[in-house]
């Protein structure tokens, strides 16, 4: 293909700052139009960066002039779309969380599968360059043995970011969220812990609740506002992971890997975004990157990522197929607090091989 056409499905904030100006920036891409409910949104990004605006999702689907589709709709909407887009021959990248449910997150890589076309979701913690760094240390054996590990991802919430003002945002929602911190910040950290060691999560305990987010009625919302997770990895290695949207103070999205020779800090130090320290105390600095948070975007490279795996034909770090698992790590931290256990997650209802 000469140029890469896409369309959006879904303006909001999300692919406002980030997806359309991502695409936008390279020359191998046309816009070829967006499609919104709220049409106003569709208007001002076709005014911005050109294309067309389409009157429902099935006409955009249908136009077989795209390429490629980013989904960036509310939760509930995500397999839907994927599987049609998939099925009329185009390309998807999607946001994250895949699904509201594990079954539905296995039937749009089943979709992918079939129908021979790219399926990636927009993980953009995985491009970080200091996670990508961390990463490489701790497969090099910069910290020996991973033991144990504690990642945060907390802000003030879904409504601080969506390009709706006021309360009254589907993320608060059940039937269009699913859930609430744990499948928006959540599946970040279930993916990211297993990215940077290189280990499945095995087990998981946790406890959720709703303690503070009302909506513009005043009343809590339907779905969790603060999550606390226990994992044990597959080697034997445990550690916690906190996702809260009632941090009312500055973003917090880092990770601490501790092992047998020592320790790595990642965004825990805003001058040193990815630290060293090793058992017998000397510390190293990367100077890597700066991390992306919601009030200060950076290219995040989901976008670069995404159309290189449709030039090339074949998925990558991005890949539906890997990430399907840490969905199901998700759904089993569900299932933990529901039921006050600790789930194996293999023997979750639809295992992922």
């Amino acid at each position: 293909m000469d140029k890469i056409r896409l369309a959006f499905l879904g303006c909001g904030k999300i692919a406002q700052v980030r997806h359309i100006p991502e695409a936008a920036r390279r020359g191998d891409v046309e816009i070829a139009g967006y499609y919104n409910r709220s049409p106003l949104k569709a208007h001002q990004m076709a005014k911005l960066y050109g294309g067309k605006v389409y009157g429902s999702e099935e006409e955009l689907l249908k136009d077989e002039d795209i390429d490629a589709v980013i989904i960036s709709s509310a939760n509930h909407l995500h397999m839907k779309l994927t599987i049609e887009a998939l099925s009329q021959g185009k390309h998807v990248l999607c946001e994250k969380p895949m699904a509201m449910t594990l079954e539905d997150s296995i039937a749009m890589v089943e979709a992918s599968k079939k129908t021979g076309r790219i399926l990636d979701i927009a993980h953009n913690q995985r491009l970080n360059k200091a996670h990508l760094k961390a990463k490489e240390l701790i497969k090099n054996g910069a910290i020996g043995k991973v033991l144990s590990f504690r990642s945060t991802f907390g802000h003030g919430g879904p409504e601080t970011w969506s390009s709706s003002p006021g309360k009254d945002v589907w993320f608060f929602k059940k039937d269009a969220a699913g859930m609430g911190a744990m499948a928006d910040l959540g599946i970040h950290k279930t993916d990211l812990l297993q990215y940077l060691t290189g280990e499945k999560i095995s087990e998981v305990s946790s406890m959720m609740g709703t303690l503070d987010k009302r909506d513009e009625k005043g009343e809590l919302i339907t779905v969790d506002d603060n999550a606390v997770c226990l994992f044990r990895l597959e080697s034997g290695a445990v550690g916690t992971m906190t996702v809260s949207w009632t941090y009312y103070g500055p973003e917090d999205n880092s990770t601490r890997i501790f092992g047998t020779e020592g320790i790595l800090y990642v965004y825990e130090d805003e001058d040193h975004p990815l630290k060293l320290v090793r058992k017998d105390h000397t510390a190293e600095y990367f100077e890597v990157d700066e991390m992306q948070t919601n009030d200060q975007q950076t290219v995040s490279g989901v976008m670069d990522s995404f159309l290189e795996d449709v030039k090339r034909g074949e998925s990558s770090i991005l890949s539906a197929s890997e990430i399907l698992y840490s969905m199901q790590v998700v759904f089993a931290c569900q299932e933990a607090f529901r039921t006050g256990k600790t789930i194996k997650v293999n023997e979750l209802k639809g295992v992922v091989e």
